[in-house]
């Protein structure tokens, strides 16, 4: 079994799903998939932040099945942990939300096995997610790609922590993980999680830009990542675009290598819609 590692508030269904769903309708492998979604509830913060639901969950999961009866969604609740080890901490105004930082518990947590792919939720797979995920990372703690900026105005070898292939086993040796939650608790830093996992980095694989491409979409890329970037036209100004803003990847990026994706979660968002008003 491969295995994927998602985190977020209640507001991420619609991200988990189409990715998700790109993992799913991409991939040849008849292995089955297993996804874990950490979140957990720190409504205290900000009203919006709680947990992904019983519902949602089991929704994910009754459409992964239609791929591959061994296939399976599952919700862990980190809120104890959270707040017992991050709560109030320099970093819980972190630049995303404090659901960036759960990543960090994945060696706390039995349920994870020893490799697995962490991914934000703002992504898609054009290509075979096995692609990524059976690289090699036996000799090292993860592998993830350049940061398209970061690589220019920090350091070349900076990378996106937003697509990791985590060796767990090699992790909880080294105590990455362990070394991040420490510096998110008693340093403020500027990109908080990333920044944290980047310094307490033992030995990375740097993968080519096609793995987490958050800029441009080639025939070559696996993985693209709907991240916020640099526009030129018709003046310089930022955007932050997400795959599940259907319109505006046919008008914005005029995309339709995804539609097959987008349009049967248009099709889950119609049906849950209507079971809703029933």
């Amino acid at each position: 079994m491969r295995y994927l590692l998602f985190s977020g508030n209640s507001g991420v269904f619609d991200g988990v799903l189409t990715c998700l769903l790109s993992v799913l309708k991409r991939t040849k492998t008849e292995e089955p998939v297993g996804a874990f979604l950490l979140t957990m509830d720190v409504s205290r913060i900000k009203p919006q932040y709680t947990p992904i639901g019983d519902r949602e969950t089991e929704f994910l999961q009754s459409v992964a099945r239609k791929y591959n009866p061994g296939n399976f969604v599952k919700k862990i609740d980190v809120t104890d942990l959270y707040e017992r080890e991050f709560g109030g901490c320099p970093n819980e105004g972190a630049y995303c939300s404090p659901y960036t930082l759960l990543r960090l518990f994945a060696d706390e947590l039995p349920e994870i096995p020893d490799k697995i792919l962490y991914l934000d939720v703002d992504i898609l797979f054009q290509h075979d997610f096995t692609l990524l995920y059976d690289i090699d990372v036996s000799d090292v703690e993860y592998a993830a790609a350049r940061d398209h900026y970061g690589k220019y105005l920090i350091h070349p070898h900076y990378i996106n922590a937003g697509v990791l292939l985590l060796n767990m086993k090699k992790i909880r040796e080294t105590g990455l993980l362990k070394k991040a939650r420490e510096l998110i608790k008693t340093k403020k830093l500027v990109f908080a999680d990333q920044s944290a996992i980047i310094r307490s980095t033992t030995k990375k694989k740097l993968l080519p830009q096609k793995f987490n491409d958050q800029k441009f979409l080639h025939k070559h890329t696996v993985v693209r990542h709907f991240s916020k970037r640099l526009f030129w036209l018709p003046y310089p100004h930022t955007a932050n675009v997400k795959q599940w803003q259907v319109d505006k990847i046919h008008s914005v990026f005029r995309y339709h290598v995804f539609d097959d994706v987008l349009n049967e979660y248009l099709a889950y968002k119609r049906q849950r819609s209507d079971e809703s008003a029933e």
